[in-house]
């Protein structure tokens, strides 16, 4: 068998092992067996291939893996969903207690307890939603 099909081959099986573990480590390794593979197509003798592979492992397992891990692992910039709507403004369509209540948050009516039980907060004020639970929006007035 060639040398260039036995390094396309382990190229193949660890970008395949990669995808399953997620690492990014794997997925490197694939990518120096490709280059590799390309280079004993060339016509590289058996330890220059090697050198190839090790080169190539190494710079980018110590350079581009840093790199790409840094951007898959940001924090979440937008919220979306439910969570979106924590911090909204909301107006107050019919009495809000400790049990019951609606509002109205960006044109759509959910349903509402106050944050603090202890609160009544009359039709036509301002609330402010600090927590969503399920489909009940829990909010708190704006003083």
């Amino acid at each position: 068998m060639d040398p260039w099909l036995i390094w396309l081959i382990v190229a193949a099986v660890l970008i395949v092992a990669e995808i399953f573990t997620l690492t990014a480590a794997l997925g490197m390794l694939g990518a120096a067996a490709l280059i590799t593979s390309g280079a004993a197509a060339a016509g590289l003798s058996g330890p220059l291939q090697f050198a190839v592979f090790t080169a190539v492992a190494t710079v980018t397992l110590l350079f581009v893996r840093p790199v790409a891990l840094r951007h898959l692992l940001q924090p979440q910039t937008e919220r979306f969903g439910v969570d979106a709507l924590v911090g909204r403004a909301a107006y107050v369509v019919s009495e809000v207690t400790g049990r019951e209540g609606r509002v109205r948050i960006g044109g759509e009516e959910w349903t509402a307890r106050s944050y603090d039980e202890t609160l009544v907060i009359p039709p036509g004020a301002t609330v402010d939603v600090m927590e969503i639970s399920g489909s009940t929006a829990l909010v708190y007035p704006r003083e």
